[in-house]
């Protein structure tokens, strides 16, 4: 699993470290991540070989020529890096990547269960208050619903 959130500076040649834990969490068939602009935010999305089948998976499930399908080919697969791992554990990431979510200097790189992102490190300021708030609010209501459903169950 890809746990906890990480600062990283990226160098003249667009290298990051990537964490110990996170280089332990994947296995496949190189050593290294598969990266790809993410669908939910303006950043990259990454993980191992488990992360890659999980949407190949949810792409083969759809009809070929399905539009959805297309676009998630087209974004993923077609957005896809295959990024190894070099003797120092880092990984260079593609200027193309770089360009689209401004990932210069510094990075943060945020685990999230199976898979992470890796956000400008400003950008991830922003999100990580929205998120916050999101999941307050969410977990707010997920109580009120839980004890509505208790006292129906009471009654």
């Amino acid at each position: 699993m890809f746990l906890s959130t990480f600062e990283k500076q990226v160098d003249s040649k667009r290298r990051i470290v990537v964490p110990q834990d996170f280089r332990t969490a994947v296995s496949g068939p190189f050593e290294g991540v598969f990266c790809f602009p993410s669908i939910e935010a303006d950043c990259l999305e990454g993980g191992g070989k488990a992360l890659f089948d999980r949407y190949l998976g949810v792409i083969e499930e759809m009809p070929f020529g399905d539009p959805i399908r297309t676009a998630l080919e087209t974004s993923v697969l077609g957005g896809m890096a295959k990024l190894s791992f070099d003797t120092a554990g880092r990984i260079t990431l593609p200027d193309h990547l770089c360009d689209m979510f401004g990932l210069s200097d510094w990075v943060t790189v945020v685990g999230m269960g199976e898979r992470f992102q890796i956000w400008s490190r400003e950008a991830f300021q922003a999100h990580r208050a929205a998120q916050r708030e999101l999941a307050r609010d969410g977990l707010a209501a997920m109580r009120v619903q839980q004890r509505a459903a208790r006292l129906g169950a009471g009654a």
